[in-house]
């Protein structure tokens, strides 16, 4: 399996939101995380980035090859969509900041500062840095938040040839996506209202 995940705990601020997750992905595969708003998916996929330590349990496999989208776009305002791309294809050592361009529809706005764009412009660019990456694993809060149907569908096709390449993707969303992929529950893995002490919160 490209991913493992294997009886995590998750918390925030001192809570214990989540535990004993459990799941696999293979490359070449999506899996799609649902579950209401506080229960828990962006700190679980901020835990499987690395971003912040879990409080129980493992997380094996290409997690030294994610690439990270959030509900902050991850973009600098003051530079360009270019120079955004560039920034983040040298990071990682990849050569496709072209191919971002074309494929989400940025060729036109290469040369605007980032923060000249529109919301659903800057989630465009957004999508196109986890793209230009070149990071086996995407890992994508909301990835559709803000896109028109347009956008939307170039997103979806951008996946689908990701995962068609052996990538693999772990998603968390509240909209409908076109895309064949398993879902993953989070009300499975609700944990009971625990609070957390802080000194064992910081060591665990």
């Amino acid at each position: 399996m490209a991913l493992s995940v294997l009886e995590l705990g998750v918390s925030r601020a001192s809570v214990l939101l989540l535990q004993g997750v459990t799941f696999s992905v293979s490359d070449g595969s999506a899996l799609l995380v649902r579950g209401p708003n506080g229960i828990g998916k962006t700190s679980l996929l901020r835990t499987i980035c690395g971003l912040q330590l879990p409080y129980s349990g493992r997380i094996e496999g290409v997690v030294d090859q994610v690439a990270y989208s959030g509900h902050v776009d991850g973009i600098k305002p003051t530079l360009t969509v270019i120079e955004n791309l560039r920034f983040w294809s040298i990071v990682f050592g990849s050569n496709q900041v072209e191919e971002g361009l074309e494929i989400y529809g940025l060729n036109e706005l290469r040369h605007y500062q980032a923060g000249q764009l529109s919301a659903g412009q800057k989630r465009r660019l957004a999508l196109a840095r986890v793209f230009v990456t070149g990071c086996h694993l995407w890992v994508l809060d909301e990835p559709t938040a803000s896109l028109d149907q347009r956008s939307n569908e170039i997103f979806c096709r951008a996946l689908e040839a990701h995962l068609l390449q052996g990538g693999v993707g772990l998603i968390a969303t509240h909209n409908d996506i076109d895309l064949n992929a398993d879902v993953l529950d989070l009300e499975t893995f609700r944990a009971s209202s625990k609070t957390i002490d802080s000194f064992e919160e910081e060591f665990s």
